[in-house]
């Protein structure tokens, strides 16, 4: 009985992925409300458990696509492959309102900027204090302290191996948690209550998935403005990190 049902997940996997993934949503948002009163958005808390059981899948099979190397399981590779994240991801943008857009003018440009160069600029000092010298390191492991997607995009472009690779990723995913966990608690201070300071905290903390859980758990109207400007951020950082920063960075570490 058990082998038909494990072949009958196989042979269906990406919608085995998807009821997977349905029931840790389900789990986490049980958490969030139980456990925190929905301070600590559900998406981190999914996101965590997700982590967990990558690791637990790669360990157990000694493989390195956590879960999708079960074989059963293994329709979540397609399932959290680019396509479908990037779909995600532009689908956000069509709740949002263009005359709020506008709004946020230059200074939602210098927020993207500056999102981009502050976490990029501590992310390689913080490498350099820790030893690290390559131009080439140090440059994926500034750009996984932009987003997580920055950082593998500028180790693949720049020739790094894929454990630094997979420390930018790590940088990215803390970076993810303390955006989710952290936007509703400091919501009131920054006041984070319009499109408009949306947009520039999107563009200042950078994270897609950070920005979308946190302004979620804070006011679900902002976020399609914060998750428009933070996807833009994600360009950015994959079109300057792996070449103006990176050449930037060889000039200051140069001998």
């Amino acid at each position: 009985m058990w082998e038909l049902c494990a072949k009958a997940l196989a042979q269906n996997g990406l919608i085995t992925a998807f009821a997977l993934v349905g029931l840790i949503t389900l789990v986490a948002e049980y958490l969030s409300k139980r456990l925190t009163g929905g301070r600590i958005h559900a998406s981190a808390i999914a996101i965590s458990i997700g982590l967990v059981f990558a690791y637990v899948g790669g360990h157990v099979t000694g493989g390195s696509k956590g879960l999708a190397d079960v074989a059963t399981l293994g329709g979540i590779g397609l399932m959290g492959s680019a396509m479908l994240r990037d779909f995600s991801i532009v689908a956000t943008a069509f709740e949002v309102d263009p005359r709020q857009l506008r709004r946020a003018g230059w200074l939602g440009l210098s927020a993207l900027l500056l999102g981009v160069l502050v976490p990029f600029t501590v992310g390689v000092v913080t490498a350099r204090l820790f030893g690290y010298t390559d131009p080439a390191v140090l440059t994926t492991i500034g750009a996984g302290a932009v987003t997580y997607i920055v950082g593998p995009v500028t180790g693949a472009a720049l020739g790094v191996s894929s454990d630094i690779m997979a420390l930018s990723v790590s940088i990215g995913l803390l970076k993810a948690l303390i955006v989710m966990i952290g936007t509703p608690m400091a919501a009131r201070a920054l006041r984070l209550n319009t499109p408009r300071a949306a947009l520039v905290f999107g563009g200042l903390a950078g994270t897609v998935s950070g920005v979308t859980a946190g302004l979620a758990a804070t006011d679900r109207r902002l976020v399609p403005y914060g998750a428009l400007v933070a996807t833009f951020h994600t360009g950015v950082g994959c079109l300057l990190c792996p070449s103006v920063l990176f050449l930037t960075v060889q000039a200051f570490t140069r001998p």
